[in-house]
């Protein structure tokens, strides 16, 4: 845990106003749940909540699935971080923070499919090796919750039924987080 010099002060509605910086780099929007966790010396940790993160092996297993079915490298992000790679280097991209082109089209719920040679998307921060060829939004009730993501080679465009599998497995993961 890092220190920030940062103190602010509960008010009489035991609300605590988190600083602009501290919500930007973090990512936080308005609106985002976050998840509180106590420790025994006192300390209040606040963690942002990731709806499809709590999914953790069934995503892993699903990805595998899609990358055996379709055989193409399949990632699933929650709204921030990769949390789900199949037919790819895990360690080069789990865990790592989508790249704001990915985070842009969740925010704005739009799907994305490449086309015409070197048009995909940068998948992760920090690395340019892995675009993806198709992006869909995981929507659960109204909110986008994550994305699912197939990885194209750099001269192939994904097919009609490609882009048609990712968006049902997009639909499956978000209505089996409604309930």
């Amino acid at each position: 845990m890092k220190a920030t010099g940062i103190v602010r002060r509960i008010d009489d509605l035991g609300r605590v106003v988190i600083p602009k910086e501290i919500r930007r780099t973090m990512r936080i929007r308005e609106g985002d749940p976050l998840e509180i966790f106590t420790e025994k010396d006192g300390e209040v940790i606040f963690k942002k909540y990731s709806p499809i993160g709590e999914l953790g092996d069934f995503a892993i297993t699903y990805a595998e699935t899609l990358n055996k079915t379709a055989g193409i490298p399949t990632l699933i992000t929650d709204r921030d971080n990769i949390i789900a790679v199949s037919g790819i280097s895990k360690k080069e991209l789990l865990e790592k923070r989508v790249s704001s082109d990915i985070e842009n089209l969740m925010s704005e719920k739009e799907s994305f499919k490449s086309q015409g040679f070197d048009s995909g998307l940068s998948v992760a921060e920090g690395t340019d090796e892995y675009n993806a060829g198709v992006v869909v939004p995981i929507v659960s009730e109204g909110d986008t919750i994550g994305s699912v993501i197939f990885i194209m080679k750099d001269s192939q465009d994904p097919t009609e039924t490609e882009v048609k599998l990712a968006e049902a497995a997009a639909n499956f993961l978000g209505r089996h987080m409604e309930g």
